[in-house]
Order: C-alpha cells, then sequence, then structure tokens
C-alpha cells in the first residue's frame, strides 16, 4: 500500500503568491493555502473589535455612567466586600490566579504543544486557532486600556495592580480566550461523550475568574463582562478565519492506518481514472507533470464511458496491480470508483473536474485539479467512512458524500434533464430546479434508526449524511464527519414561505433539533443503520446522482472503508 510522502504545501495561497519558508531540510515549503486571506480577515476584524470596546467604553464611563445598571455597580462591589470570609478568599484567589498572565500563558503553551506533539496529530490549525486567539484578546486589551480611564471600585482591594484601567478586566478576557478556545476544540474534536461536560467546565473557568475578580474588589461588573466579550470576540473572529469550513478546519482525528502505511510512500503503479468529455489532453499534461513531481512517471490513464462512469475503471486499476487511483470528475465518478475500491487499502486522489465536487470540499482540497492533485500527492493517506445502501430497484452500492428522497432528488432529475444548462452552469444548475422541484407533494415515511421503533414522518426531504459540507461552506449537516463511525439524518418538512425562511434561518445558523419534530424545523439524528418506507414512490438520489423512485430504502455505515489522500493538516 502507498504510504505518506514528506510533508509538502497543500497548494498556492489565494491571492496567488508563491511565498516560500525553509523547512527542516533545508528544502522551500509553501505557506498553507489562504494564510494572505485569513491574516487580513483578523487584521481587519480585530481593528473593528478594538474600535467596537472602546466604543463600549466610552459609553459606560460618559454618557451612560449616571444610567442603571452602570448607577448599581458600586452596590454590587460593597455587597460583595461585606461578604468576605477567609474561605471565600482562599477560593477567590485561586479562581483570580486561573486568568493570571503566567497561568494563561502556561495553560496555552502546554494545550499547543500537545496538540503538535500527541501521536495522529499535529493540528496545527487548532494550534493557531488557541494561540491566535489568546494573543489578540490580549492586544485588543492593551488598546483599550489605554483609550478608556476607567477608576477600579471604591472598595478595599485585595490584589495589587497595574496603573492600568478598570475597564476591561483582563483576567477575564484571557480566562475567556483560553479556557472558551479550549472548549471550542473539545466540542469539535473530542469523540468522547463527556465531551459536553468538559466543555461546560471549560466555559465555566472564565465565571469563575469574573466572579473572583468581583469578590476581591478589582473590576466593576461591566469591566467583567466588557473582558468576556473581548475574549469571546477574539475567538469567533480567529475562528471565522480558520475554522470555519471544511477547507479550514481539518477533519477530526482518524483511525490509524496499518504500520506500512507511515514509511515513506515508493513511487508505483498509479492508474489515472478521467471521463474523455471534461479531461482533455492540455489537462491530462498538467496531471502528468504533477505526478511527476511526486516522482509518479508513468501513469496509465483509463477512461470512463457513459455506461461505466469509473466503477469498472477503478476495477480494472485493481486488478493491474495498481498502488494509487487517481480519479477525476465530480462526485458521481468519484463515488463509483469508491465503491470499488471500498476495503481495498489502496489510496484514492480525489481531482475535481465534474459538477459538485463535495467530497474534494469536505477532504479540504483545492478545486483547481493540478493544485488538487499536488495537494492531495503531497498529504496522508486517511481513512473515512463509507455508506452503504440499497432499496427497491437499487442495487446494493456506497456513497461518499449524501444520500437524499424528495426535493433534493427530484432538484437533481429536473437538472440532469436539462443537460444543457448543467454543462453551462454546473452546479448553481441544481438551484434553478428547485422552483419546479418544490411544487411536489410533502411524502410519508416511516424511519426506523439502529433497530429501534419506526418513527412516522411528513418531509419535503430526507438526507442522509457521511459528510455535511455543500457549496459556498454551507454546513447543511454541521456535525457530520467522513471518520466517526456514524451517519447523520436530516429531515426538512417546512410549510410556506414563513416554514421555509424558518428552516433556511436554522440551517444557515447551525440551530439543531435534535431527535425532535413540530414547526417545520430541520431534525437531525445519528444513527449506524437506518430503514426508511415511504408511502408513495419518492425521487432518490446517491452523491447528486438520481438513482429513480421506490419505496424503501436502507442505509448503513461501513466504518473505515475507504482510504483517501487529504491534504497535510498544516497546510
Amino acid at each position: 500500500m502507498p504510504t505518506a510522502v514528506p510533508e509538502r504545501s497543500a497548494g498556492l495561497p489565494e491571492d496567488g503568491t508563491r511565498p516560500v519558508r525553509a523547512t527542516s531540510t533545508g528544502r522551500p515549503r509553501e505557506l498553507p493555502r489562504g494564510t494572505a486571506r485569513a491574516a487580513a480577515s483578523i487584521g481587519a476584524l480585530a481593528v473593528c473589535q478594538a474600535v467596537l470596546m472602546i466604543g463600549i467604553g466610552f459609553l459606560i464611563t460618559g454618557p451612560a455612567r449616571h444610567v442603571w445598571p452602570m448607577t448599581a455597580e458600586d452596590g454590587v462591589n460593597r455587597g460583595l466586600e461585606r461578604l468576605r470570609a477567609s474561605t471565600l478568599t482562599t477560593l477567590s484567589s485561586i479562581g483570580s490566579e486561573l486568568g493570571n498572565t503566567g497561568t494563561v500563558i502556561g495553560v496555552t503553551l502546554a494545550a499547543c504543544l500537545a496538540m503538535i506533539f500527541i501521536p495522529r496529530l499535529p493540528m496545527w490549525r487548532q494550534v493557531s486557532f488557541l494561540a491566535l486567539g489568546v494573543a489578540l484578546q490580549s492586544l485588543v486589551f492593551l488598546v483599550i486600556t489605554i483609550a478608556v480611564d476607567r477608576q477600579r471600585p471604591h472598595v478595599h482591594r485585595l490584589d495589587g495592580s497595574l496603573p492600568t484601567s478598570s475597564y476591561t478586566s483582563g483576567h477575564t478576557g484571557a480566562a475567556t480566550a483560553v479556557y472558551g478556545g479550549l472548549a471550542v476544540l473539545v466540542l469539535s474534536r473530542v469523540k468522547s461523550p463527556w465531551r459536553r461536560l468538559l466543555a461546560a467546565l471549560l466555559l465555566l473557568l472564565p465565571v469563575v475568574v469574573g466572579l473572583s475578580r468581583l469578590y476581591r474588589g478589582m473590576h466593576h461588573p461591566t469591566d467583567v463582562a466588557g473582558g468576556m466579550i473581548n475574549g469571546a470576540l477574539a475567538l469567533l473572529i480567529v475562528g471565522h478565519a480558520l475554522l470555519r469550513d471544511g477547507r479550514v478546519s481539518a477533519p477530526a482525528a482518524l483511525p490509524e492506518l496499518p504500520e506500512a502505511a507511515h514509511a515513506e510512500r515508493q513511487p508505483g503503479r498509479v492508474a489515472v481514472v478521467v471521463n474523455p468529455t471534461t479531461v482533455d489532453e492540455s489537462a491530462r499534461d498538467e496531471l502528468r507533470r504533477v505526478l511527476a513531481q511526486h516522482g509518479h512517471r508513468e501513469p496509465v490513464f483509463i477512461e470512463t464511458t457513459a455506461a461505466d462512469p469509473g466503477g469498472g475503471q477503478a476495477a480494472r486499476a485493481l486488478d493491474e496491480g495498481a498502488s494509487l487511483v487517481v480519479v477525476c470528475g465530480g462526485d458521481g465518478t468519484v463515488r463509483a470508483a469508491a465503491d470499488r475500491l471500498a476495503g481495498s487499502g489502496v489510496p484514492l486522489a480525489v481531482v475535481p473536474f465534474g459538477t459538485g465536487n463535495l467530497l474534494a470540499r469536505n477532504l479540504g482540497l483545492p478545486l483547481t485539479p493540478a493544485e488538487a492533485l499536488d495537494a492531495a500527492l503531497g498529504g496522508a493517506p486517511r481513512v473515512i467512512d463509507l455508506a452503504r445502501v440499497e432499496g427497491d430497484g437499487l442495487p446494493a452500492t456506497h456513497f461518499a458524500v449524501m444520500s437524499g428522497v424528495g426535493l433534493d432528488a427530484a432538484m437533481m432529475k429536473y437538472a440532469e434533464e436539462h443537460d444543457r444548462a448543467k454543462a453551462l452552469l454546473g452546479w448553481p444548475a441544481y438551484v434553478l430546479a428547485a422552483p419546479k422541484a418544490m411544487r411536489g407533494p410533502r411524502m410519508s415515511l416511516s424511519v426506523r434508526l439502529d433497530g429501534g421503533q419506526p418513527l412516522r414522518r411528513t418531509a419535503r426531504m430526507v438526507l442522509v449524511g457521511n459528510t455535511g459540507e455543500l457549496q459556498g461552506g454551507l454546513r447543511l449537516i454541521p456535525d457530520a464527519r467522513p471518520d466517526d463511525g456514524r451517519l447523520d439524518l436530516l429531515i426538512l418538512d417546512p410549510s410556506g414561505p414563513a416554514g421555509w425562511l424558518r428552516t433556511v434561518n436554522a440551517l444557515l445558523l447551525h440551530r439543531k433539533r435534535d431527535g425532535a419534530e413540530g414547526e417545520g424545523r430541520p431534525e437531525f439524528r445519528t444513527f449506524r443503520r437506518a430503514e426508511f418506507t415511504f408511502d408513495a414512490p419518492e425521487p432518490r438520489e446517491i452523491d447528486g446522482d438520481p438513482v429513480g423512485t421506490g419505496l424503501r430504502l436502507t442505509v448503513e455505515v461501513v466504518p473505515g472503508a475507504l482510504t483517501v489522500l487529504v491534504p497535510n493538516r498544516e497546510g
């Protein structure tokens, strides 16, 4: 089996430049893709953050200082002073220390080192998120204290302090940034059922720090609230730039490969599956050039046909001893090849050439073919799940992205009926087909999850996802991960314009309603095996390809079925 190659960059930065830095071996290495855009985004939003926080400070110390609740703040501080007791003072000292500069730096440094050196990592994006979030909070805090002059409360203070403004609370802001950042990483990366409890405990720590600072007479309540807002905004800004979509947030930790997969990959026989109608000779020359750069100098090109969109070609590649299969096409071609490669251990390199390209997006690959191939070959093999699906009139097959019944399948069907629009517009052709598809009736169905009791539902659309991201970075199914050994179910049943508006709003804001129905809001569930029974034949699709109508559908996860090449996480 091919194994990981030495680290290379995933591709060009989005501004088109090629900044270079040296690796430990002395060879130049490109900066991660999107570095310039992320830095510009963080810088611009940080200025807005500082202006907002300073404006709030001017409001508190100026026009609003005689308005409730500011008028009640001194009473709060005096009340806490009267409550002081030796035990509470000791506990507040510990709580205050959690937000001390030395503690925050130590926790941040320890967490970052752990994410770099613990096996099956590093997670460079997550390290950058935490470190930059804490640093940005501190920088904006310093700017605020220079701009806003506010005296500390007129009570006996239990701690010494620098001659800085009381607004905002630096301890609370720093604690919010570091412990809040860790909570975000726990929720997004840890698979344990205890992750929510751990995240809640981490989020409680900034509150403890804030209450401790109030108790010790160091800040007004609005100073503490301002610190929390400042820390939260820093995390939001950095997270928006680094973790907002699948291309930036690396896939969750994936199952370990066999030991041989960690040795240096030796160039072997490479089969390139291509659609001759979309991959012309100039494109093939570009692919050959990239392959040659990675030591693959004699690739074998195998063309798909109308009758066989990629499955037979992938099977032929396996029969001929290919050590790597490169598939150039859209999600339908990739799905057909993945179905044959399932369980073989032979890595698949996805090169987006067709419509949708959702698997490429969810794997963090660039959407330019040459860059995608370079990023994949310069990355590492990872194991992901597939979903096995079958139904009446539908032979058993696998899919890697999504399968749907109802509205989305009808959209795919109508788009397929207008090949010219699809060829001209690409995936927006599906959107143009939506109004016609939406005129169809609701469907009634029963669904049995993991052998449980059947659930009755009415719906416009039923979607099963192994991955969750669509075009434009929209995460339709926020928690779907291709490596978690589970599949995610989304049921949509909006009614009327208001219902559609609520549905769109909930999806855009990732407002989930787990295992609940009503008000037409999205319903999310997770499962390993699902059995769907529809009251009438309904249109179905698999990875964007219509597969006819039917009354039944069974979907089950196949954990770790496919090995794919993905960019290095640093990139």
